[in-house]
């Protein structure tokens, strides 16, 4: 395994409407990108989230902490998907940022 990927995304929504939210987009992801990714496993405690991800034929773990003012993912990839975590990057903040828009 490789070091573990962290992501922060900043809000400005108070962290019960950006867990609500973040619930939202994570059952939009699963019907917008099934053939991807399959998620295997997903626990709340509180505004934590653990997580087991399915991509490529690879299993990847993590965890979202929903602060006040920020998304806090961290990730660990296989060797595999770690190659590609200049293209994740990117990809998790604009989709995680335009999931926690003002509305």
């Amino acid at each position: 395994m490789s070091a573990p990927l962290v992501v922060t995304i900043p809000h400005r929504l108070g962290r019960q409407e950006a867990a609500r939210r973040l619930k939202d987009g994570l059952g939009n992801a699963r019907q917008n990108y099934s053939q991807f990714l399959t998620v295997e496993d997903e626990v709340w405690s509180g505004d934590t989230l653990r997580f087991r991800v399915r991509a490529l034929g690879q299993s990847a773990g993590g965890v979202i902490d929903v602060l006040d003012d920020q998304l806090r993912l961290e990730v660990t990839l296989p060797w595999l998907l770690s190659k590609l975590t200049d293209r994740f990057v990117p990809a998790i903040q604009k989709s995680g940022t335009l999931m926690l828009e003002k509305k």
